[in-house]
C-alpha cells in the first residue's frame, strides 16, 4: 500500500525545516528518491537534512554533480548520490548503492537515471516549483517511513503550537524502549527537550495474562512521569520542569538540564560528582513514602510496589538464559525450586527494611550535572517514569554499581559511607539493615543483568551488551559476601557461575 503526502513550502526556511524533519524521520537502509526539474530545491533539501543529522548548520554539503557521491560519516552515514551524470546503471555496483543501504541512508539526484537498480521501496520525492514557493509530494510503500514521518510531523505541529515557530530540531537520543528525545530550539534561542513517549504497545502475555511491561511495571504513558517529576521538584530535587504536555500522544516539552553528566571524557566516574548524587539520595529518602502522586487536578497516579512476584520474575532472568547459555543445559526442576526458595527467603528478609519511593535507573546515563546550582541540586536527574516503591538501597545499588561504567571499590565504598552518614545524621537510621538490604537487592540486580545481557544476545541479537557481564559478575560476587546471601552464595558455586574480579575499565 502507497502513502502519499503533499507539503506547500513558502521559502527556504520551510524547506530547511523539512529537512530537519526528514532528518528525524529516516533510518539506515532508507533509501530517498528525490525529483523535480534543475533548481527545484533537490539539493537544499538534501543539504537540509545532512546538517541536521551531523547537527552542525555550517557544514559543507556540496552537490556531487561531478563526484557522482558524497559520504557522510555522521551519528548514521549518509551517501549523497546525484546520477544526472550516470552513463549506465551497472555504475552504481561502483559507486556502492547497496553498500551504502546496508548501514546508512542514501539521498538520490535524479534517481530515475538508475532504472531497475533503483530499490522498490525507495521513497519518492517530488518537488515542484509554485508561484509564490515550492510543492513536495512525497509517496511510499514503507510503512515504518510513512508512520514516523506522520508522528515527526505531529510533533511540529505541536512544537508549534506550544512556542510559535520553532527555528531548530535535533536528535538528542534515543533508548532501547519506546521513548526519543529531541533538542529544540525556538526563536528566542530558548533550548528545550521534546520527549516523544507514545503510548505502550504491550506485548503478548507471558505470565498470570500479564505481558513483561505490566509484571516489571513499567510505564506505559508519559503520566507518571509528570507525576514523579512534579514530586521530585517539590522536594528541590533537580527534575526538568514540564512546560508543555500532550499526555494523549504522548508528548512532553520539558526543561532541557544540558548535556554534562558525572563521567569524564574517558567515560570514567567523576566522584566528586557521584559523591553529590548519593548526597542526594540521602536527602531524598528522608521524605516518607508516598502511596500516590498528583498528575495533574484530578487525576492521581498509583505507584506500584516491588512486589514478591516482580522481584522473583527479574531475578528468575538468571536461570532462564545465563546458566543455560553458560554451561549448554537448562537448569533442571530441582535446581530451579532451590533458587526460588533462596528468593522467598531474601524477599522475607526485605520485610523490615526501609521502603522508598525508587528511581529505579538512578545511574549515569540518566544524571546531568549543572554547575550554576549549589549542593546536590547540582545533580540533575531524568528517565524517572518507572519508579516504584522498593527498598531506599535500591537506587544506592543502581549508582554505586552502575551496570555500564566500572565505579572502582574505594569510591562504591565511598558512596555507600557517605549516604549512611548522611542518613545518620537525620536521626534513626538502622546501618545494618541498610547493608543487608543493599547486598539482597545487589544480588537481585545482578542476577537479572547478568540474565538480561544473554538474552540481548540470543534472543534480540545485540552482542555488544555481553562487555558489561564482567563488571556485573564482580557485582555479583561483591553481593554475595554479606552473610544474608551465603545460601544464594552456595547455590552460585555449584551452578558453575564464576567469581568475578574488578573489571580494569
Amino acid at each position: 500500500m502507497t502513502s502519499s503526502i503533499s507539503l506547500f513550502l513558502p521559502d527556504e526556511a520551510a524547506t530547511r525545516r523539512l529537512g530537519e524533519d526528514l532528518a528525524l524521520t529516516v533510518k539506515p537502509g532508507d533509501c530517498l528518491a528525490l525529483t523535480g526539474d534543475l533548481g527545484a530545491g533537490k539539493s537544499a533539501l538534501s543539504r537540509a537534512l545532512i546538517r541536521a543529522v551531523a547537527d552542525d548548520d555550517e557544514l559543507e554539503a556540496p552537490s556531487p554533480t561531478f563526484t557522482l557521491v558524497q559520504s557522510y560519516e555522521l551519528r548514521f552515514p549518509i551517501h549523497h548520490f546525484d546520477l544526472y551524470r550516470l552513463g549506465d546503471e551497472s555504475e552504481l555496483d561502483e559507486l556502492g548503492l547497496d553498500e551504502a543501504l546496508a548501514d546508512g541512508v542514501a539521498l538520490i539526484e535524479w534517481p530515475d537515471r538508475a532504472g531497475a537498480r533503483l530499490p522498490k521501496d525507495a521513497i519518492r520525492i517530488a518537488i515542484s516549483h509554485e508561484s509564490d514557493g515550492r510543492r513536495l509530494t512525497i509517496e511510499t510503500s514503507n510503512e515504518r517511513f510513512a508512520t514516523r514521518l506522520e508522528r515527526v510531523l505531529a510533533i511540529r505541529h505541536f512544537l508549534e503550537d506550544q512556542r510559535g515557530e520553532v527555528v531548530r530540531r535535533r536528535f538528542l537520543t534515543g533508548d532501547s524502549s519506546f521513548r526519543a528525545y529531541e533538542r529544540v530550539t525556538t526563536p528566542s534561542g530558548e533550548e528545550l527537550v521534546l520527549m516523544d513517549a507514545p503510548r505502550r504497545s504491550n506485548g503478548p502475555p507471558i505470565r498470570d495474562g500479564k505481558p513483561y511491561s505490566q509484571l516489571v511495571h513499567l510505564a506505559e504513558d508519559v503520566k507518571p512521569f509528570v507525576a514523579v517529576a512534579r514530586y521530585l521538584r517539590s522536594l528541590g530535587v533537580s527534575a526538568p520542569e514540564i512546560f508543555g504536555a500532550d499526555m494523549d500522544a504522548g508528548l512532553l516539552l520539558i526543561e532541557d538540564l544540558g548535556s554534562q553528566g558525572v563521567l569524564d571524557d574517558k567515560g570514567r566516574p567523576i566522584p566528586e560528582r557521584y559523591v553529590e548524587a548519593v548526597k542526594l539520595l540521602a536527602d531524598y529518602h528522608r521524605h516518607p513514602t508516598p502511596e500516590r502522586l498528583e498528575i495533574q487536578a484530578g487525576e492521581w497516579h498509583q505507584l506500584p510496589e516491588f512486589s514478591r512476584e516482580t522481584l522473583k520474575f527479574e531475578a528468575e532472568v538468571l536461570i532462564d538464559w545465563h546458566i543455560p547459555w553458560r554451561r549448554g543445559t537448562a537448569v533442571d526442576e530441582s535446581e530451579k525450586s532451590d533458587y526460588l526458595a533462596i528468593w522467598d527467603h531474601l524477599i522475607d528478609e526485605l520485610a523490615t527494611v526501609e521502603r522508598r519511593l525508587a528511581l529505579r535507573d538512578y545511574h549515569s546515563p540518566n544524571l546531568l550535572w549543572l554547575p550554576e546550582r549549589a549542593g546536590f541540586q547540582r545533580i540533575g536527574v531524568i528517565d524517572f517514569q518507572d519508579a516504584i516503591i522498593g527498598p531506599s538501597a535500591y537506587d544506592v545499588v543502581s549508582l554505586a554499581q552502575d551496570a555500564r561504567v566500572t565505579v572502582k571499590r574505594p569510591l562504591m565504598e565511598k558512596l555507600i559511607e557517605t549516604y549512611m552518614d548522611d542518613r545518620a545524621a537525620q536521626g534513626g537510621f538502622d546501618r545494618d539493615s541498610f547493608l543487608k538490604a543493599f547486598a539482597i537487592m545487589s544480588a537481585q540486580r545482578a542476577c537479572r543483568l547478568n540474565g538480561l545481557w544473554v538474552r540481548l544476545l540470543k534472543r534480540d541479537g545485540m552482542p555488544h551488551y555481553m562487555r558489561h557481564m564482567p563488571r556485573t559478575l564482580w557485582h555479583l560476587s561483591m553481593a554475595l559476601e554479606h552473610p544474608v546471601c551465603a545460601p544464594l552464595r552456595d547455590w552460585i558455586r555449584k551452578a558453575g557461575i564464576p567469581v568475578a574480579e574488578s573489571p580494569e575499565d
